[in-house]
């Protein structure tokens, strides 16, 4: 019985020195330059939503489409800001009409300002004459050379000269009173031919809003309404990724985060594709701990203190691999935060292209830096 323990017993050292060599001569043991987290491809999710409310006359998209940017999505029927169009169309019209016509007033008005002007220098020099002619009636009537009558007709002329006078003064306020009346009014209608074009541009662009585009180019995830549907403003009709802007975000300890820099390197390796490695580069790394332990901390509890960092895909290489490209798969971020190279299992693996890559769209020069 001892005899056949002692050999259990050797047999399972031999097992764990087996066990223990193999680990440490193991390729898939990383080296201390690099650190590793796990995380999954996220892209930038768009909503297509309606901006004032209406019946959907049409959706032009399925799920899984492709589309650039600037394909309609879809309509929403505009059958009533047409009529509203038209309607601002004809206040615009009526406005401009009642600012030619107020013009015309106003020059009239001014014309008869300048008549008044007129006559009053012509009261002003009866007035004056009128005057000169008493004085001279009053010397000659000191004279005794004509009646005092006489100088009782100048007198009057005087006193009528001056009356016609003031009330020509009076008249030429009244005319310049209404000729600013008058320019107030067509002010007015200058500013309501204003208000006139900016509900007609304010209707024009509800018009040109009801062609649902897309503002950039994506995958559509999902259609969540179809033709024939009402909605109320903000009604979302399809869902799109952008695919052009790929990230994986994943958590780095504190010890490898502090040495992690804006722009290193990085390998993505996912789980659907563990031959596939992905290059990429860091273009964030949180400044503050995501778990903040208590106040007294130990070395131990020290370590749980984690940083959030973002690696981003070039976007030159996410347009070759744009049909391949999904979001949402989880897999395992690589980043090297020393001098040493790549270990040989995260050197650049790349799968041929589900299409002929654009001319525009080589290879990175870091990625094909890195792959050499």
């Amino acid at each position: 019985m001892r005899p056949r323990l002692a050999l259990l017993a050797s047999a399972a050292a031999v097992a764990v020195i087996l066990v223990v060599a193999w680990r440490l001569n193991d390729d898939g043991e990383l080296p201390p330059s690099i650190a590793s987290g796990n995380g999954r491809l996220e892209a930038e999710s768009i909503d297509i939503a309606t901006k004032s409310g209406g019946r959907l006359l049409a959706v032009n998209v399925r799920e899984g489409d492709t589309i650039s940017a600037g394909d309609e999505i879809g309509r929403v029927d505009t059958q009533t800001l047409h009529a509203q169009l038209r309607s601002a169309q004809a206040q615009s019209r009526q406005a401009q009409a009642g600012v030619a016509t107020l013009a015309s007033v106003v020059r009239q008005r001014e014309q008869a300002v300048r008549t008044v002007e007129a006559l009053a220098a012509q009261r002003t020099a009866e007035a004056a004459l009128a005057e000169r002619e008493l004085r001279r009636t009053s010397e000659l009537v000191a004279q005794n050379v004509i009646s005092p009558q006489q100088l009782d007709a100048a007198e009057s002329r005087v006193r009528a000269s001056r009356a016609a006078l003031e009330a020509v003064r009076s008249q030429r306020l009244e005319a310049e009173a209404a000729v600013v009346a008058t320019r107030s009014q067509l002010a007015e209608a200058q500013a309501a031919i204003e208000s006139a074009r900016a509900a007609v541009e304010r209707v024009q662009v509800e018009i040109a809003d009801a062609v649902l585009r897309a503002p950039r180019a994506g995958r559509v995830q999902t259609v969540l309404a179809h033709a024939g549907e009402v909605l109320a403003p903000g009604g979302r009709v399809a869902t799109l990724v952008d695919l052009s802007d790929v990230t994986m975000s994943f958590f780095l300890p504190e010890r490898a985060a502090g040495r992690v820099a804006i722009g290193s390197e990085a390998r993505l390796v996912l789980d659907a594709a563990p031959g596939v490695v992905i290059p990429a580069r860091v273009d964030f790394v949180a400044s503050v701990a995501q778990f903040t332990p208590k106040t007294v901390e130990t070395e131990s509890e020290r370590q749980k203190m984690v940083f959030k960092v973002q690696a981003r895909v070039a976007p030159e290489l996410l347009a070759r691999y744009r049909d391949q490209v999904k979001t949402g798969l989880p897999g395992m971020a690589y980043v090297r935060i020393g001098e040493e190279p790549w270990p040989a299992r995260l050197a650049i693996t790349l799968p041929a292209p589900a299409s002929p890559a654009p001319a525009s769209a080589p290879l990175p020069a870091a990625a094909a830096s890195a792959a050499r």
